[in-house]
């Protein structure tokens, strides 16, 4: 039996995606840049908001000092504004309070800015007692760097063979696999069945409910 959890949160515990995307645009428009789909903001996050910046500017306007202006921006409207259509993945809710009451020990690790974690986790899920939740933090490289499942792994006493990681694209299924844990990729979120494939996740779910039986049972090869 898996003891702890780890998740990564945006396309994975949240969909996050429309309030990362108004906050990008809002930042872009105001330096007279232009905007982006909705639908495009999927395969523009996942390694953190700078480099989210740097995706969504024009590849000639990539420079670091205009990185730095529209990144204030989007930090300005998102500290404000992160929590207006975010809303759990259906079944996540029960899914963290079933784990809970199994005595499973739960963490979320994201590459989303620390302030951010901090307001976002509490105010979604208020009851469950994460043992961490650790955002990306100034002068810690982001995932796929395992730094931060290491963390996690020592604030909560863990050994590598009881924890699973769970995310939702190929940067978490690398994190898993520099970490040396088991993985569980999730195809609710923001990122392609294919993706998960290609970098090598352990098992695939299709529902949260999903996760409870590899809990108990761990990953079974066949």
């Amino acid at each position: 039996m898996k003891k702890l959890v780890i998740f990564d949160l945006d396309g994975t515990l949240l969909n996050t995606i429309e309030d990362l995307g108004q906050a990008a645009n809002y930042a872009l428009q105001r330096n007279g840049y232009a905007t982006h789909s909705m639908a495009s903001y999927p395969y523009f996050v996942g390694n953190g908001v700078r480099r989210l910046m740097t995706r969504v500017l024009p590849e000639d306007a990539r420079d670091d000092e205009t990185v730095d202006r529209v990144l204030g921006d989007f930090i300005e409207y998102y500290d404000e504004h992160c929590t207006d259509y975010t809303k759990p993945y259906s079944g996540m809710p029960e899914l963290l309070q079933d784990l809970r009451d199994m005595g499973v020990t739960l963490a979320v690790a994201s590459n989303k800015y620390q302030k951010a974690v901090d307001k976002i986790i509490p105010h979604f899920f208020p009851e469950i007692p994460f043992v961490a939740v650790e955002g990306h933090r100034e002068g810690v490289n982001v995932k796929p760097d395992p730094s931060v499942v290491f963390t996690i792994l020592a604030m909560a006493g863990m050994p590598k063979a009881s924890t699973l990681y769970v995310g939702d694209s190929g940067v978490d299924m690398e994190t898993a696999r520099r970490a040396c844990i088991d993985s569980v990729g999730v195809t609710w979120g923001f990122r392609s069945k294919k993706e998960l494939v290609e970098y090598h996740a352990d098992v695939i779910v299709n529902n949260p409910v999903d996760i409870l039986g590899i809990v108990e049972n761990g990953i079974q090869i066949s």
